[in-house]
């Protein structure tokens, strides 16, 4: 049986006349029963009294064909057909051999949903991997060790890195309200691991500093051993909102958990060094906070304190203070003394990554009008999910587009990048201005000249229909931005879709006024008849004010209600999410 995508159905045959003239076949279609045998003929043809489609005349041994128009026949019926010649004088005394058909869209879906439990802008923290840790990561196992010149009597104090102690490893599912954590959902992260998300880093890779006093003559034993574990948190601020303050700002933690102090050693003093490559920050001094309650501490802790209750928390702020936009570097070490001992030891706690990632590296910027000022980390590269109980056709359209385009776009290795605020690509007009999203919509879906879209005809029970392209406008991967990889002249050179009545629901299909065989799928660009509330509301949360998306940032679609479809080969039905 043939898969047709499209409504106008062509129907062809090879006709062959014996005496070589040209003929002309006629087409009849008829309905099927449950046994798949022909059941009822069907009007494809109102201009003759039979209903029967007939061809031009063909050469003997060519394919004659006739196009069905739309609204003869319906989607997701079962049809056959066969035809008939005639040379002009003669007819074929006998039809054809039947062939069967069925209309089927590319994917399927319901009518809106009232109502929906999908977050367009959720986003799950994924786990990261440092370029620059400073050597000094626990699952590597022990780092290097630093040490102090030897003093007058030849000892020594050295700093190395290990795993954190077992007794750190597993915690309550969050921290108690009097804990001044700004990172909460960091709390119970796995050690070892570093995550984050658009706003906050959660590093708990950083393992246990052991600062170790002991002669120079690596015979002897040391003379003592005090180990912590670590554990760093950064948080950006996007908006005031956020922040409370009418400053971009982003805030740093170091936790210090002591897990032993030997007595030989009377105490330990520990600072945390954090440096900021910044053009116009104003940074706080390192302020200690005690685990509970906030009071002021001092970074010291005696023989005997240990546990998770005598911890410590460093914190610094820092404010951003310029305009445009600043990338802003930062790199951190520990330095330990010990109370019997003037020595002091520092080790390199690592950076916030090497070019081109940089991954802890925090961006903060005032574009976004009438926004405050605000800061994120965009080494993250948020999911906008189309929530596809709501917008059924347009999710279908995206997700269709995405397994059907070159490239995949929006999907795993191919994120979108963004089209923001402080784009430097301009409008050929006088005077130059900054493109925008409607600039490459007009050139996808422009509403005047030769080009204009017009809607494909569908079924009233779908509203009005309106243009949608894909890649969005919203996106360097428009087929209207300039010098995009999917650049095209018109609209015309896109995959031409719509939706439409199918079945009890409804479907996507091949639009074939311009490309009669419909899309070959090497087209760089989609267009499709989608209605107007799908298509407007589909990604009106994006993008989210949190992620301050800035020109080229990268961003993944997802479709949830489609993603459970392996591929786009056969028909994908829609499945409600929640």
């Amino acid at each position: 049986m043939w898969n047709v995508v499209a409504p106008e159905v062509v129907l062809k045959n090879t006709v062959t006349d014996a005496d070589g003239d040209a003929s002309t076949l006629s087409f009849e279609v008829w309905t099927t029963d449950a046994s798949g045998n022909a059941k009822a003929r069907v009007s494809i043809d109102s201009t003759n009294q039979y209903g029967v489609g007939v061809s031009k005349p063909v050469a003997s041994g060519a394919t004659a064909s006739f196009a069905v128009a739309y609204g003869k026949l319906t989607p997701g019926v079962t049809y056959t057909f066969h035809t008939s010649g005639f040379d002009g004088s003669l007819y074929e005394t006998t039809w054809s051999p039947w062939a069967k058909f069925r209309i089927n869209p590319y994917v399927t879906f319901p009518a809106p949903q009232a109502s929906s439990t999908i977050d367009p802008v959720a986003q799950t923290e994924q786990e990261i991997f440092r370029s620059a840790p400073g050597g000094n990561l626990a699952r590597t196992g022990a780092g290097k060790q630093n040490c102090s010149p030897a003093d007058a009597q030849g000892r020594t104090l050295c700093i190395s890195f290990s795993p954190p102690a077992k007794s750190a490893i597993k915690r309550a599912a969050a921290p108690s309200a009097d804990v001044n954590d700004i990172l909460p959902w960091c709390f119970n992260k796995t050690y070892g691991h570093d995550y984050m998300n658009r706003t906050d880093a959660c590093l708990r890779d950083l393992g246990s500093a052991n600062l170790i006093f002991a002669s120079t003559d690596p015979a002897d034993p040391p003379l003592g051993i005090a180990s912590f574990n670590l554990e760093q948190r950064i948080k950006a601020y996007p908006n005031k909102a956020a922040s409370g303050s009418d400053f971009a700002e982003f805030d740093q933690q170091l936790f210090v958990t002591p897990t032993h102090i030997d007595a030989a050693l009377l105490g330990v003093n520990l600072a945390w060094n954090v440096g900021t490559v910044c053009k116009a920050c104003d940074v706080s001094n390192v302020q200690w906070k005690t685990y509970r309650g906030n009071a002021n501490d001092d970074g010291r802790w005696s023989s005997g304190e240990e546990g998770e209750e005598a911890t410590q928390i460093a914190n610094v702020q820092t404010k951003w203070l310029g305009t445009g936009k600043e990338t802003i570097g930062l790199n951190w070490s520990l330095s330990g003394q010990v109370d019997v001992s003037d020595l002091k030891v520092t080790a390199d706690l690592g950076s916030s990554g090497t070019a081109p990632n940089r991954e802890l590296a925090v961006r903060c910027d005032d574009y976004l009008k009438p926004s405050t000022p605000g800061c994120v980390l965009p080494f993250f590269t948020p999911s906008y999910a189309v929530d596809t109980n709501l917008y059924p056709a347009a999710g279908a359209y995206y997700w269709l587009m995405q397994h059907k385009m070159p490239g995949f776009p929006g999907t795993g290795d191919a994120p979108l990048h963004y089209l923001g605020p402080d784009t430097t690509v301009m409008t050929s007009t006088t005077p130059p201005r900054p493109w925008t999203s409607s600039d490459s919509r007009n050139v996808v879906c422009p509403t005047a000249g030769a080009n204009k879209w017009t809607a494909h005809a569908s079924d009233a029970a779908l509203g009005a229909q309106s243009c949608d392209e894909f890649a969005m406008g919203s996106t360097h991967e428009s087929g209207g931005f300039p010098g995009g990889p999917n650049k095209v002249t018109s609209g015309d050179q896109c995959s031409q879709l719509f939706s439409d009545k199918s079945g009890s629901g409804f479907g996507v299909f091949a639009d074939t006024r311009k490309a009669t065989a419909g899309p070959t799928w090497k087209e760089k660009c989609g267009r499709a008849a989608i209605p107007l509330a799908q298509n407007t509301g589909a990604f009106h949360e994006l993008p989210a004010p949190s992620w301050r998306m800035l020109d080229n940032d990268p961003f993944y679609v997802s479709n949830p209600g489609f993603e459970h479809c392996t591929n786009a080969n056969t028909t994908c039905a829609w499945k409600k999410i929640g």
